[in-house]
Protein backbone atom coordinates (compact mmCIF):
# COMPACT_ATOMS: atom_id res chain seq x y z
CA UNK A 1 0.00 0.00 0.00
CA UNK A 2 1.36 3.40 -1.00
CA UNK A 3 0.42 6.66 0.64
CA UNK A 4 0.76 10.28 -0.45
CA UNK A 5 0.34 13.62 1.27
CA UNK A 6 -1.85 16.01 -0.70
CA UNK A 7 -1.02 19.70 -0.39
CA UNK A 8 -3.24 22.63 -1.27
CA UNK A 9 -1.46 25.99 -1.44
CA UNK A 10 1.43 24.66 0.68
CA UNK A 11 -0.88 23.33 3.42
CA UNK A 12 -1.26 19.60 3.94
CA UNK A 13 -4.88 19.07 2.99
CA UNK A 14 -5.10 15.31 3.32
CA UNK A 15 -3.85 11.86 2.47
CA UNK A 16 -4.33 9.76 -0.65
CA UNK A 17 -3.82 6.01 -0.23
CA UNK A 18 -3.66 3.10 -2.60
CA UNK A 19 -5.40 0.18 -0.89
CA UNK A 20 -6.16 -3.43 -1.81
CA UNK A 21 -9.70 -2.34 -2.75
CA UNK A 22 -8.68 0.77 -4.70
CA UNK A 23 -8.06 4.29 -3.40
CA UNK A 24 -8.93 6.41 -0.38
CA UNK A 25 -8.66 10.17 0.08
CA UNK A 26 -9.22 11.79 3.45
CA UNK A 27 -8.89 15.42 4.48
CA UNK A 28 -6.60 16.09 7.43
CA UNK A 29 -8.53 17.22 10.51
CA UNK A 30 -6.06 20.11 11.01
CA UNK A 31 -6.87 21.29 7.49
CA UNK A 32 -10.62 21.07 8.06
CA UNK A 33 -10.28 22.97 11.37
CA UNK A 34 -8.38 25.92 9.92
CA UNK A 35 -10.20 29.10 9.01
CA UNK A 36 -11.67 29.00 5.51
CA UNK A 37 -10.35 25.69 4.13
CA UNK A 38 -10.97 25.07 0.45
CA UNK A 39 -11.58 21.68 -1.18
CA UNK A 40 -8.79 20.33 -3.36
CA UNK A 41 -11.47 19.69 -5.99
CA UNK A 42 -15.18 20.33 -6.43
CA UNK A 43 -15.56 16.56 -6.80
CA UNK A 44 -13.97 16.07 -3.34
CA UNK A 45 -15.92 18.46 -1.09
CA UNK A 46 -14.76 19.14 2.44
CA UNK A 47 -15.83 16.47 4.92
CA UNK A 48 -14.21 14.42 7.67
CA UNK A 49 -15.23 11.04 6.20
CA UNK A 50 -12.88 9.46 3.65
CA UNK A 51 -13.71 9.16 -0.03
CA UNK A 52 -13.20 5.68 -1.49
CA UNK A 53 -13.09 4.48 -5.09
CA UNK A 54 -12.01 1.41 -7.06
CA UNK A 55 -10.04 3.59 -9.52
CA UNK A 56 -7.84 6.63 -8.98
CA UNK A 57 -10.11 9.63 -8.47
CA UNK A 58 -10.56 11.53 -11.76
CA UNK A 59 -9.27 14.76 -10.20
CA UNK A 60 -5.93 13.16 -9.25
CA UNK A 61 -5.71 11.22 -12.52
CA UNK A 62 -6.19 14.51 -14.35
CA UNK A 63 -3.05 15.93 -12.72
CA UNK A 64 -0.88 13.40 -14.56
CA UNK A 65 0.57 14.93 -17.74
CA UNK A 66 -0.14 13.53 -21.17
CA UNK A 67 1.62 13.36 -24.51
CA UNK A 68 5.30 14.19 -24.89
CA UNK A 69 5.78 15.12 -21.24
CA UNK A 70 4.38 11.78 -20.07
CA UNK A 71 6.53 9.97 -22.64
CA UNK A 72 9.63 11.84 -21.50
CA UNK A 73 9.03 10.96 -17.85
CA UNK A 74 8.23 7.33 -18.59
CA UNK A 75 11.39 6.97 -20.69
CA UNK A 76 13.77 8.77 -18.33
CA UNK A 77 12.36 7.39 -15.06
CA UNK A 78 11.35 3.94 -16.40
CA UNK A 79 7.77 4.36 -15.18
CA UNK A 80 4.92 1.97 -15.97
CA UNK A 81 2.16 3.80 -17.86
CA UNK A 82 -0.45 1.58 -16.15
CA UNK A 83 0.72 2.60 -12.66
CA UNK A 84 -1.37 5.75 -12.32
CA UNK A 85 -0.51 6.23 -8.64
CA UNK A 86 3.21 5.95 -9.42
CA UNK A 87 2.85 8.46 -12.24
CA UNK A 88 0.99 10.82 -9.92
CA UNK A 89 3.79 10.59 -7.34
CA UNK A 90 6.49 11.10 -9.96
CA UNK A 91 4.95 14.02 -11.79
CA UNK A 92 2.83 15.91 -9.27
CA UNK A 93 5.00 16.70 -6.27
CA UNK A 94 5.71 20.17 -7.65
CA UNK A 95 2.96 20.57 -10.20
CA UNK A 96 1.65 23.76 -11.71
CA UNK A 97 -1.40 24.87 -9.78
CA UNK A 98 -2.59 24.75 -6.20
CA UNK A 99 -2.34 20.99 -5.58
CA UNK A 100 0.80 18.93 -5.00
CA UNK A 101 1.13 15.22 -4.22
CA UNK A 102 4.16 13.89 -2.31
CA UNK A 103 5.06 10.39 -1.17
CA UNK A 104 4.14 10.13 2.52
CA UNK A 105 6.57 7.96 4.49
Amino acid sequence: MRRAAVYYLDHKAGTLEETEEGYRFCYAQDYLDQEGPLPVSQTLPLRPQPFEAKHLFPFFDGLIPEGWLLDLGRTNWKLDARDRFGLLLAFCRDSIGAVGVVLDA
